[in-house]
């Protein structure tokens, strides 16, 4: 009961100050990951799954949220500005086969977390799926989308403790 009462009276002194507890800082990330700068991915997925970037920054604040981590999704991220920076690239991705004779897709992405233009921590991950259930009744791209989801759930966890130089996913 005193210990109740000792939380309700701190929690008054900090309101009638107008304190506040601090929360933990946000982190920016592009809008749409983009392809990197230097890459061999095929122009189909380029033409053809133009949310794949989308869907991954999507995913990874999802699940980042899951995770108690606030991402702040934007236009451009610049990782020399204030504050944290996720800076998310797609380097590859492979969409072979078909619905007919099983999907082999693959997608990899790189990324590297910024505090006030330093870089904390980097990392390289990779996923691959034959479309799971129902595979057969899926196109390339919403497969290639499963590789980007569980991706961004890898890349959730790895916030938590961002190391440089980490691998994530399969």
């Amino acid at each position: 009961m005193k210990q109740k009462l000792m939380t309700n009276l701190v929690g008054l002194i900090l309101l009638a100050c107008g304190c506040s507890v601090v929360q933990a800082q946000e982190i920016s990330l592009s809008r749409s990951a983009p392809y990197e700068t230097e890459h061999d991915i095929a122009n189909k997925i380029i033409n053809e799954c133009t949310t794949l970037g989308d869907k991954l920054s999507s995913f990874t604040q999802s699940y980042a949220d899951k995770n108690g981590i606030k991402i702040n999704l934007v236009d451009q991220t610049n990782t020399s500005a204030a504050g944290k920076t996720l800076k998310l690239e797609i380097s590859d991705a492979v969409s072979a086969g078909n619905a007919f004779i099983g999907h082999r897709k693959f997608v990899e992405v790189k990324g590297s977390l910024w505090e006030d233009g330093k870089i904390i921590g980097s990392f390289r991950g990779q996923r691959s799926s034959g479309g799971g259930a129902f595979g057969a009744y899926k196109g390339s791209c919403a497969v290639l989308g499963r590789c980007v989801k569980t991706l961004g759930k890898d890349i959730a966890a790895w916030l938590k403790n961002p190391v440089d130089g980490a691998r994530v996913g399969e």
